[in-house]
Formats: C-alpha cells, sequence, structure tokens
C-alpha cells in the first residue's frame, strides 16, 4: 500500500516524505535507546511517520501537536549537530510531595555527550555553582559521565564546603527535593523528554496548541509553544505546559509546566519550571571545567 502511495503521488515533495517515511517506519519498533537514537537523528516528519505506523494509523494522519513536534525535533537535531558545550545561569524548581520550593539559581556549565557509534567520545559533564536561595548558596556540584565511579562531586556551602563527597546521582541523598537526576540535567535531555511526551500524546485524543511569536524573554526573542490537556488523565504528563525557543539559538530557554486546578473555578497549579537564562553556547569549555582541582572552584 505504502509503494501505491509512492507510485500516485504527484508531488515531489510528497515523494520525498514518502520514501523518508518508509524507511523511518521500518524502526518503530525498536526499544527505547534505539528510539532515542531515533529521535535525534530523523525529520521531524519522518518521526511523525514513523509514530503514525507504531500506532496502526495512516502514514500522512496528522495530530494537533505535530507543528509543536516539529520545532522541537528541528531544534534537537541543530543541538546534536552544532552545540558543543554551553553556560547559563540555571533557575529551576519543581513540586515534590505536593511541596513547590523557591526558585533556585545557579551558574551552570555543560558539555554535550557525542557518540561514534555506540562508543562515548565526549561525556557528558556537568558543573553547577549554586547562588539562591541561601540553603544552597555555595554548593558546588560535578558530574562526569563514566567517571568518578559515575558519581557526584559535590560540597556544601559555609562550613561544609571543606567536605568533598561523592554521592549516588540517583540515590536518596542527591535526589533529596528533586524529580530528576542531574543526569537528565540539561537542554539535550529536555529536548528528548519533549519530543518523547509529544509522540506520547499523539496515542491520545485532540489537545489545544498555540504557536506564538515574537515573544521576549530576558534579552531574546522567542517562538512560544503552549500545550493544553483540557480533560485531566493518567496519560498526560501535564494539563499545560509552554515551552520558549529562543529564535536566534534555536534552543529552548525556558519550559514550565502545570497541573489541572484543584476546583471548579480554580487555576492551574504551578508543577515545575526550568530557565536557561543568559545562555552561550560554544564557549569552548575544556575538562578543567569539570574537575574539582580548578582553581577557581572552592572544592578540598
Amino acid at each position: 500500500m505504502r509503494r501505491q502511495l509512492l507510485h500516485h503521488a504527484t508531488s515531489g515533495l510528497r515523494q520525498a516524505f514518502g520514501m523518508l517515511a518508509m524507511t523511518v517506519s521500518m524502526f518503530a519498533t525498536m526499544d527505547c535507546q534505539a528510539e532515542d537514537t531515533l529521535v535525534t537523528a530523523a525529520a521531524p516528519e519522518a518521526l511523525i511517520a514513523a509514530n503514525n505506523v507504531s500506532l496502526g494509523r495512516p502514514l500522512t494522519a496528522e495530530h494537533p501537536i505535530d507543528s509543536a513536534l516539529q520545532i522541537a525535533v528541528n531544534s534537537l537535531n541543530h543541538v546534536r549537530s552544532n552545540v558543543n558545550d554551553y553556560t547559563a545561569v540555571f533557575v529551576k524548581r519543581c513540586r515534590v510531595d505536593g511541596e513547590l520550593p523557591p526558585l533556585q539559581f545557579a551558574k551552570l556549565k555543560i558539555k554535550n555527550r557525542r557518540t561514534e557509534g555506540q562508543d562515548i567520545v565526549q561525556p557528558l559533564s556537568v558543573y553547577l555553582d549554586f547562588i539562591q536561595p541561601k540553603a544552597v548558596k555555595g554548593r558546588e556540584v560535578i558530574w562526569v559521565e563514566n567517571k568518578n565511579d559515575g558519581k557526584l562531586l559535590v560540597h556544601q556551602g559555609g562550613l561544609a564546603s571543606f567536605l568533598t563527597v561523592k554521592v549516588d546521582p540517583d540515590g536518596p541523598l542527591a535526589m533529596r527535593g528533586q524529580r530528576y537526576s542531574v543526569r537528565q540535567i540539561g537542554i539535550e535531555n529536555l529536548l528528548r523528554q519533549i519530543i518523547q511526551t509529544g509522540l506520547n500524546d499523539r496515542k491520545y485524543g485532540d489537545c489545544q496548541v498555540a504557536i506564538r511569536k515574537n515573544v521576549k524573554f530576558g534579552d531574546s526573542m522567542c517562538t512560544v509553544i503552549e500545550i493544553e490537556h483540557a480533560e485531566k488523565a493518567d496519560h498526560f504528563r501535564f494539563h499545560r505546559a509552554q515551552v520558549f525557543f529562543d529564535d536566534q539559538l534555536q534552543m529552548p530557554v525556558r519550559y514550565k509546566a502545570w497541573t489541572w486546578p484543584t476546583s471548579a473555578d480554580g487555576e492551574p497549579v504551578l508543577d515545575e519550571e526550568y530557565n536557561y537564562m543568559r545562555l552561550q553556547v560554544n564557549v569552548g569549555l575544556e575538562e578543567e571545567d569539570f574537575d574539582q582541582s580548578n582553581p577557581s572552584y572552592r572544592f578540598h
């Protein structure tokens, strides 16, 4: 049937799309790791076509979330191809056990993972220096994939700064007050999560999607995607979500999500928020930026 579709297509663009989608559809049932690789490599149209195949839908079936998926996939492919490292002021908060803490601010350095085949040639590397609020001020964290036995290097502020400890990034100490492990930090991971959530949403009924242009965030002009699920359901991650994409950098710089109102006339409830302020890309980060012996750091 797909060959007939290609045979009868009158548009060169449709032919190219169909061929690409057929190629990708062969991989639609692969495991999670392979699916993630597919996400980073596929054109948006091919990824959506593969998703249609996996759901038993016509190859060209559309869903309201597709326009948002296209923006996110294009951004992820751009990051994979063109962004080696970046710095930012990372501002975040997420609701844990029903409580929404104050915003946390940290200076952030990230070097993206790079692979050749199945081999990691550049590990994901993270440095955080917390600056607000007082409860976390002075804390420094280093995590480098496959280094330090996979552990975080961390010290607290104040008098506790003299003690550097190794901590399991997924253990109870590191996860206290957190929703996600440090291994999931970063813009590339955020994009992958947005895309996987969008693909999951395509399984279900319609959602409302709005795309707004020329929205200012800090000093950046952004394209904002807003997605809303009117009806509460366990298979939806959120009631409403917003993603701000910096138009110049082609990267998301803000993500906010709300859960459903707790009463009929109530407002949506803020659930999580992640911001990348003062984002600078390809600044030339080196190994010493993720080394506790860096003289500009406060590790002992």
